[in-house]
């Protein structure tokens, strides 16, 4: 017997990511990756069951051998690159609201800070549809890849999970944070409400700095500026 409605719900994670992993089937330009959590590694390998069964147009899918470092298990979909994957994704993310009972799924491009809802417009908006976009897409993407903008940093680990990052080096115990922008630089702090606290966030300040790297950062309210060249990540501790 088949999944039913239901069977994997609290058992999947609303935010999955698009383009974030390589192909193991072809090169990257052509093939688009889907990457889900899942809470264990048998609720994985039964949504691999469901979607290479459902869905004709997938390619590929599988689920790792072991929990990632946040504990949770990945389930890898591959599809091809082309002008129909953005309502091919829909379909597959409206099945899965009903196997899981979730209708806020949401999706991030290339580990984008930023996750969306889930539609065809949306997803027709962020996934290049052929070669030449891809390649283009995923250099202008390069600081909005949540690990590409802590490239100078002294961190050996970076995640985000819904909307909140994780990050962590070596010996320090691991600092949490929810997202509240990115962008440009000047439009991002334009937009935050409060002062450029300078005296009372110094300590707060010294303390990132020594464990993030040569990063300019800054504190307005209770809003934590990270700046990288002319990119700003706008934070707030947890």
């Amino acid at each position: 017997m088949g999944l039913q409605k239901g069977d994997l719900k609290d058992l999947v994670y609303n935010v999955f990511e698009i383009d974030s992993y390589k192909s193991k089937m072809g090169n990257d330009k052509d093939i688009v990756t889907l990457s889900f959590s899942t809470l264990t590694k048998e609720s994985g390998e039964d949504l691999v069951d469901f979607i290479e069964k459902g869905y004709n147009f997938v390619l590929d899918a599988d689920v790792t051998a072991g929990e990632q470092s946040d504990g949770t298990y990945k389930v890898f979909v591959e599809m091809e690159r082309r002008n129909s994957v953005a309502e091919e994704i829909n379909d597959l993310i409206s099945g899965l609201r009903s196997l899981c009972e979730l209708d806020n799924f949401k999706f991030r491009y290339y580990k984008s800070f930023e996750s969306k809802p889930v539609d065809k417009e949306m997803l027709e908006q962020s996934i290049p549809l052929d070669a030449n976009s891809y390649e283009q897409t995923v250099n202008e993407s390069n600081l909005n890849n949540y690990k590409n903008f802590f490239n100078r940093s002294y961190l050996d680990t970076v995640e985000m999970n819904e909307s909140t990052l994780k990050i962590a080096k070596k010996y320090k115990d691991p600092l949490f944070f929810e997202f509240v922008d990115f962008g440009d630089a000047e439009e991002c702090i334009k937009n935050i409400p409060g002062k450029l606290d300078l005296m009372e966030s110094y300590p707060e300040i010294l303390f990132l700095t020594k464990y993030v790297g040569d990063y300019n950062i800054s504190k307005y309210g209770d809003s934590l500026v990270f700046e990288n060249d002319n990119k700003a990540l706008v934070l707030k501790r947890k």
